[in-house]
């Protein structure tokens, strides 16, 4: 499934979410599919792991089929995910923080929760 994912050309802006402060022992991607299942059909999850120790970075991503589900998660003000409260974010604001550290205002697209 991620293969046949990994392959499309898709717009995954509001779909894709950023997983941030996971447990060390979060190695493999079962502990984020078995928490996040519940808000809507998961597309792909992937956790960062170092190449080196195969130890968890501390984040990870999961994308959903759709909008909807997405927007579930920021409706769910605790994620906790193998014992550990996690921060959650559309993964694309994530990247225009850190790629524009410097800039005084950040655009940032807020889903309406309503």
């Amino acid at each position: 499934m991620a293969q046949h994912y990994a392959n499309q050309n898709v717009d995954t802006r509001n779909t894709k979410i950023y997983v941030g402060g996971l447990p060390w022992k979060t190695r493999n991607y079962e502990g984020l599919r078995s928490y996040f299942q519940k808000f809507g059909e998961i597309i792909h999850v992937n956790v960062v792991c170092d190449r080196e120790t195969g130890r968890s970075e501390g984040y990870g991503f999961v994308t959903f089929r759709d909008v909807e589900s997405a927007t579930r998660v920021y409706q769910n003000p605790k994620s906790v995910i193998d014992g550990r409260e996690a921060k959650c974010n559309l993964a694309y604001i994530c990247a225009r923080v850190n790629n524009n550290q410097n800039a005084q205002q950040v655009e940032v697209y807020v889903p309406n929760w309503n």
